[in-house]
């Protein structure tokens, strides 16, 4: 008999998807990230290897035969999460409808089915091909049998036969049950012996063979105290070996027939698919000749032509009537606040969705009735956007009722885009709209009111409803106002700085030739390699495509070794400083205002905090005087105006007290000491009086460096110090502050075993970086699993603090605006005869934005304008 078989481990799959992926529901609740991925790579499986024949093993009760051997086997394993279980039913319903059997059998788990099933394949004569998230069954490749592991999540495969198996970890096949017999397990408990890792484990199989006959000539192991070790644990090892090895001898029967592989039962995988949303796999459903397609389907839905601003006003009529609907518009221009709303969309549960072209009347006044009625009314794809373009035109600014670009975000804050057409085709199964105008709005608008029906009851699920309603969504409106109002730049201001900027580059430059002796290209990374590497002989760093590495990191490396370095660092600096923050700034003043409306992205990054862009004013660099003097053409838009700049105090340290519960950093902000003092005191063992400047920035960078999970290679060069010294500094630092040590450890091995990690508020980061293969990026995830939880937590409670401050400043009728918002800090512009209650009143709502077990400081200052700011009177406080 020939063919091949494709073997599926239903059990591994199922439970990498769901920590690899975002949960995703019906929207009726129903959880199905995991049976998602699962079909994914099945399909995708399916294509890729062309099988003859298929089958899916599953695990079938948590009792096995080797439980009989080992009591505690498994015994550390968490329980399925409740969003899992239901899933491998629904699994099982996919395969069905695939015609594609599935085998479970009690007292066994799935490795031992595919193991049978894979010898039983052999001597049949078919190939067989194993896909799973499990390392065990690399003991089953052989000459005709691969294994595809999952890596990076669930998007790619590693091939696994005896020959990529020797050559990446030297063994066997059959020898992996030895390897797990000397180094263990722990993620089935299999013990192992205590103190073998896998390096060591690795040369003992490779120099013996097997566990057998390395405990035959223990005398011939050495050191001896490894020979010793080995003894003492012999009868552990031969039981580890037992458990490790996958038994291929089940009481299986098995009907190859029955496995070949089949076309699906249409009209039950279309069911099961649309009953589950999964609309992006019903194009792998093989279509009928007489069904036109899903696609062409979609493109011709129906829909209504509005044709005056009276008809604008009926719908509007029906929508207040059924308590909330979506609204849409499509703008021409080059974004949505200069760009000019050429048709308007609204749709309505129960009612055809509907357009209106802006070429037949104004719908405005209309529009800002009901706004003006009736808040929560709208859904839309970026409320922000529709409020600011519907405010420039005398509209008011509302609370939206859901903002799908949100939804999307929060459900999955790490996608690529959010794009609605994206959307509308993953989750709707509907393509991109190419119609007229007023037909593109009114399409629009009925998928941003249906993907809100399918996304809303995710959210929930996710337990972000709070965070999503109370936050996320009213901060819109926020920021909407923040973007109306800009910031005002002073012109001449602006000219004379680069004006000044392009004198430092010259002289700059000047310095640079002197010390290479001759002038060159300095904005050419090949000339400049010549000159740092051939003519000076400085150390050279890594090859790129036009010659040895320039970068700012190997500059500053270099730095310690010639002067050179750190006065090209410079030059770029300030190079960089005139382009994007001189050049670039002058054609962004908008000329009716004299401002510069940035715009802020609330799902740009995966922490939550939020992000400006066109310009980008939070990134504006400080390290220079003359960076720093840049904000002086930064100011108030009228003479008897101030700018008021609010400043949370270490807030991502007092986050770290709070979360970890350390007493001792709990209490050191309690008392008011300045914490990097503090941890100087602690970490070279001084009084507060002995600590130098040189002492506190070192524990300054320790303590955001434990904050950002940083290495004693990290320290080490961001101090310019050894890294034995950099240990030292941390090791220190964790025994003063073991809360802080526990919460590390803690939080990479919760995010490790749920996939993702939370903010004080339930914002999730989902981390598949945690279980990659490669070290590199596996530390990655560990340190994101680390600091997103306090970066996040931050970046909740500032929003939190604007929502508090703009909400009392609209009910107090006061005149300020708050205008910037730049990490931790929040920029007003204030009349000066506000100032001081508005000052009150923002550290009053910035300090109690959010309960923690530290108090919430703020720091105070205004000027006349960003850049000449003094603290507020009688501000001393830490």
């Amino acid at each position: 008999m020939r063919g091949k078989l494709l073997l599926l481990d239903g059990n591994s799959l199922l439970h990498r998807a769901f920590h690899a992926l975002p949960p995703l529901a019906t929207r009726q609740g129903t959880p199905t990230g995991a049976v998602y991925g699962f079909t994914a790579m099945l399909l995708k499986a399916l294509e890729q290897e062309k099988p003859t024949h298929v089958a899916v093993a599953f695990d079938k009760g948590r009792i096995t035969f080797r439980h009989e051997q080992y009591r505690d086997y498994k015994g550390q394993r968490p329980p399925t999460p409740e969003e899992l279980r239901p899933q491998f039913d629904l699994a099982k319903r996919i395969l069905g409808a695939l015609n594609i059997p599935y085998f479970e059998l009690e007292g066994y788990e799935a490795d031992d089915l595919i193991g049978t099933l894979a010898g039983r394949a052999e001597e049949a004569g078919m190939e067989s091909v194993i896909l799973t998230a499990d390392r065990d069954c690399l003991q089953l490749v052989s000459a005709s049998t691969r294994a595809l592991l999952t890596k990076k999540g669930i998007s790619q495969l590693a091939v696994y036969d005896p020959e990529t198996l020797a050559g990446e970890l030297g063994i066997r096949p059959e020898q992996v049950t030895d390897l797990k017999a000397l180094m263990g397990d722990p993620s089935d408990n299999i013990p192992g012996v205590p103190g073998i890792g896998e390096k060591t484990a690795l040369r003992l199989v490779r120099e013996y063979g097997s566990v057998e006959d390395l405990l035959a000539r223990l005398s011939r192991v050495s050191p001896s105290s490894l020979a010793e070790k080995l003894a003492a644990h012999a009868d552990q090892i031969r039981l580890s070996k037992e458990l490790a090895t996958i038994c291929r001898r089940v009481p299986l029967e098995v009907d190859w027939e029955g496995c070949r592989h089949r076309p699906p039962n249409r009209q039950e995988l279309l069911a099961v698919f649309r009953e589950l949303e999964f609309r992006s796999f019903l194009k792998a459903v093989p279509a009928e000749e007489e069904e036109p397609p899903a696609r062409a389907e979609a493109a011709s839905r129906p829909w209504q032509v509005l044709n005056s601003p009276q008809q604008v006003a009926e719908y509007l009529t029906q929508i207040r009537h059924r308590g909330r609907g979506a609204l849409s518009l499509v703008w021409e221009g080059r974004d949505y606040f200069h760009g000019r709303i050429v048709a308007l969309g609204l749709a309505c549960p129960g009612a055809l969705p509907a357009g209106f072209a802006l070429s037949q009347g104004e719908p405005w006044p209309v529009l800002a009735e009901a706004l003006a009625r009736n808040d929560n009314l709208f859904i839309a794809h970026n409320a922000k956007a529709a409020m600011v373009s519907l405010a420039r035109l005398g509209l008011p600014l509302w609370w939206p009722a859901g903002d799908t670009l949100l939804m999307a975000y929060l459900r999955e804050p790490g996608a690529a885009e959010y794009s609605l057409e994206e959307l509308a085709e993953k989750e709707l199964g509907r393509p991109p709209v190419s119609g007229p105008p007023e037909e593109t709005a009114a399409l629009n608008a009925e998928a941003v009111l249906d993907l809100a029906a399918a996304m809303e009851p995710q959210i929930g699920l996710l337990e972000m409803e709070e965070l999503y309603r109370q936050v996320e969504l009213p901060l819109t409106r926020v920021l909407a106002h923040m973007e109306l109002a800009g910031i005002k730049v002073d012109g001449e201001r602006l000219r004379a700085l680069g004006e000044e900027l392009a004198a430092g580059m010259k002289a700059v430059a000047e310095e640079i030739y002197a010390l290479a002796g001759e002038a060159f290209n300095l904005n050419s990374p090949r000339q400049l390699g010549y000159i740092l590497f051939e003519k000076l002989g400085l150390p050279r760093g890594r090859k790129t495509k036009t010659g040895y590495s320039t970068s700012a990191e190997v500059l500053e490396e270099l730095a310690a070794r010639h002067p050179i370095a750190a006065r090209i660092l410079e030059y770029r600096q300030l190079m960089k400083l005139k382009s994007t923050y001189v050049d670039g700034l002058k054609p962004l003043i908008d000329p009716a205002t004299g401002k510069i409306h940035t715009t802020f992205h609330q799902t740009i990054t995966a922490t939550g905090r939020l992000s400006s862009a066109e310009p980008n004013l939070q990134n504006i660099p400080v390290r220079l005087e003359l960076g720093r003097r840049l904000r002086l053409a930064f100011g108030p838009s009228a003479p008897d105006r101030v700018i008021l700049a609010a400043d949370y105090s270490q807030i991502e340290l007092r986050v770290l007290a709070h979360i970890s519960g350390d007493e001792g950093l709990i209490a050191a902000f309690h008392r008011g000491e300045d914490i990097h003092t503090r941890t100087a005191c602690e970490v070279f063992g001084v009084t507060p009086a002995e600590v130098t400047s040189e002492m506190r920035r070192r524990a300054k960078a320790v303590n955001f460096g434990i904050v950002y999970g940083i290495s004693d290679y990290g320290l080490a060069r961001d101090l310019g110090i050894g890294r034995q010294e950099a240990r030292e500094y941390i090791e220190r630092y964790f025994r003063r502050y073991p809360g802080v040590k526990r919460y590390v450890e803690e939080a990479v091995a919760r995010a490790r075993e749920n996939g993702y990690v939370t903010t004080l508020l339930n914002r999730r980061r989902y981390l598949p970086d945690l279980f990659s293969r490669d070290p590199a990026t596996r530390g990655f995830g560990e340190r994101t699993a680390m600091n997103t939880p306090i970066q996040g937590s931050a970046a909740d409670i500032i929003k939190m603090a604007m929502l508090r401050i703009y909400r009392a400043l609209q009910e107090q009728g006061l005149k300020t605006e708050m205008i910037l918002q730049v990490h931790d800090e929040l920029i007003f512009e204030a009349p000066e005869p506000e100032l001081p209650r508005v000052a009150e009143l923002v550290r009053h709502h910035m300090e109690n934005a959010f309960p923690l077990r530290v108090p919430l400081v703020v720091e105070l200052k205004y000027g006349p304008n960003w850049y000449e700011l003094k603290p507020w009177p009688g501000e001393d406080r830490v």
